[in-house]
């Protein structure tokens, strides 16, 4: 599939008759594929020579780590899990669900034991502010202006469906972010959900291989104060401050 960047859009998937609430749909992966496989202690690469991914969308394909038959391996797959039926009714294609918080659902829980659940890599992940004259701008997150390489935890499945018209019937790795509340730096923005960030390699280790109780106790919101602002407006986030703009101060009347 080619990188190159293309419109989109994706609504909100339902479950089990609710929507599940709309959230980081663009992140970026800018450091090296060296990085990644160091952090989450991958054998494999399947990837090939990845470019950097300063803003990746829905359906787009993204890396993930999954736990494979030869050991964790890091591979390509395409953002958006299956949707559930109920929502596809009368629809000719399942552009799929990008982000999943109800994990009591089971349509989600067959996909969370540890052969389906992944990592998703990432540097920094956006939220839209929503300001009083209605415009939406982007603001990006990261552990700070670094953007140091951390990772979502996700699901993963293989599916056959139809995700463009165009496209018709296709086989593809499909993959999805879990979701949790938000802390306070996520809220001001956006104060529904957050992504569930694993921060460390053990918290990786948990999320892929421990019991699901377990490993569920990583859905929760980072502390307070743990995410910076590193960028405003912007539809994609190069590395580091030398690329990027540096973020404007809260403008007023804003959800600060």
């Amino acid at each position: 599939m080619a990188w190159h960047k293309r419109v989109i859009t994706l609504a909100s998937a339902a479950e089990t008759g609710k929507t599940e609430a709309t959230m980081c749909n663009l992140y970026s992966l800018t450091k090296s594929q060296d990085a990644i496989r160091q952090l989450v202690r991958a054998l494999n690469d399947h990837t090939g020579n990845m470019p950097p991914l300063p803003g990746i969308y829905p359906d787009y394909p993204a890396p993930i780590v999954r736990n494979g038959p030869a050991g964790r391996e890091i591979t390509m797959a395409r953002w958006g899990m299956p949707s559930p039926s109920s929502v596809l009714v009368g629809k000719k294609s399942d552009p799929g669900v990008t982000n999943v918080r109800n994990v009591e659902s089971a349509h989600w829980r067959r996909w969370l034991g540890p052969e389906h659940r992944c990592v998703v890599p990432f540097t920094s992940f956006a939220e839209n502010e929503v300001l009083p004259d209605g415009k939406r701008p982007t603001v990006w997150f990261a552990f700070d202006e670094s953007r140091p390489l951390a990772c979502f935890a996700g699901i993963w499945t293989r599916w056959t469906s139809v995700r463009k018209v165009k496209e018709g019937e296709t086989t593809n790795d499909l993959f999805a972010i879990l979701t949790t509340e938000p802390n306070a730096e996520i809220g001001a923005i956006h104060p529904k959900a957050m992504p569930v960030i694993l921060r460390d390699a053990e918290e990786i280790e948990c999320w892929m291989s421990a019991p699901l109780p377990e490993a569920l106790k990583l859905q929760r919101p980072l502390p307070d104060r743990s995410l910076k602002i590193v960028l405003r407006g912007e539809k994609e986030d190069g590395e580091g401050p030398e690329g990027a703009k540096k973020p404007e101060p809260p403008r007023q009347q804003s959800l600060f």
